[in-house]
């Protein structure tokens, strides 16, 4: 349990924006407290091997990387518990977080609570994650080149990382519950002249298979009844992300539900930052949710910093 409940700046969140603005609050002076429901990691705990972060090589596992960062936090004097928040208010210039340990209180506060991918919710999706099972194309698609690929989906999303995968592989099969792609006409129209990548319409995967590693998915038809079981190496499912921003639902949000900052990380709430996955952004990658947190805490770092010297005045006029 902790014996302080008052702090300079509160982070929601132990993914790599949580955690990097933890080291860069802690490292400016910031009494830093990290808070979050289960182990730091996020969604980089589903990273098998992490071979694209800029100065880590040879490549690391997502949760070796998240324990280092950690690591690198707590040495810069930031605190990380396990904790659930149920509600985020401000009452005058604090920020008041309530947990199932007890209230806690902050001049600034970091939303980084990242986004969950839609999961299909079939056999063998949970248990081959990080064995061929991927939601970021990206990250795990070169581990798969010339293997078959099959992707799941049929918005923007699904088929840009299609096409992305079809750079590596002969064999893309993209399987669509509809009969028709949802994504923009010049991002399908990519897909469906592609001569690496087969569509199937009015179809799901009812099963993932494998022991080990990804071996076939089976597919059903949804207009015949039909079912098929495809050789596969990789199951990459795109059909949609939801972030995390129940705590939060007062502030602004694009059409897909993100948070909307500025390039400072600023939300509307003055004090009230947001950084990572949970942000309205183009691009969605540990690289950038780190870049994120540093601006967060940055910032929070000069909030803090008025607001005291403001308070200091007020009291001494």
């Amino acid at each position: 349990m902790l014996k302080k409940t008052e702090f300079d700046f509160i982070v929601v969140g132990a993914g790599a924006a949580g955690l990097t603005a933890a080291q860069y609050g802690a490292r400016s002076g910031l009494d830093t407290l990290v808070i979050d429901l289960s182990d730091a990691g996020g969604q980089a705990l589903n990273i098998f091997t992490l071979e694209n972060y800029p100065g880590v090589y040879p490549p690391v596992t997502g949760r070796d990387f998240i324990k280092n960062m950690e690591k690198q936090a707590k040495g810069f004097g930031a605190k990380v518990i396990r904790a659930k928040v149920s509600s985020i208010d401000k009452i005058g210039q604090r920020f008041v977080v309530q947990t199932d340990g007890g209230a806690l209180k902050s001049y600034a506060l970091l939303i980084a609570t990242g986004a969950q991918h839609r999961l299909l919710g079939v056999d063998g999706e949970r248990k081959l994650q990080g064995k061929g099972v991927s939601y970021c194309a990206t990250c795990d698609g070169p581990f798969f080149k010339n293997k078959n690929i099959v992707v799941v989906g049929g918005g923007d999303s699904a088929c840009e990382e299609a096409f992305y995968l079809a750079t590596l592989s002969r064999s893309v099969l993209l399987v669509h519950r509809r009969g028709q792609l949802r994504a923009q006409k010049a991002v399908a129209d990519k897909i469906l002249h592609h001569p690496h990548v087969t569509v199937r319409y009015h179809s799901v995967v009812k099963k993932i298979v494998g022991k080990e590693r990804v071996e076939s998915v089976v597919v059903e038809n949804l207009e015949t009844g039909a079912v098929a079981e495809i050789a596969a190496d990789a199951v990459f499912v795109f059909i949609g992300m939801k972030a995390r921003t129940d705590l939060v639902t007062m502030l602004p949000a694009d059409e897909a539900g993100y948070l909307i900052t500025n390039y400072k990380m600023e939300t509307v709430v003055p004090g009230l930052f947001a950084a990572g996955d949970v942000r309205a952004k183009p691009f969605r990658q540990i690289i950038t949710a780190s870049g994120d947190g540093a601006i967060a805490a940055h910032q929070a770092h000069e909030y803090v910093h008025t607001l005291k010297a403001t308070l200091a005045a007020e009291a001494a006029s």
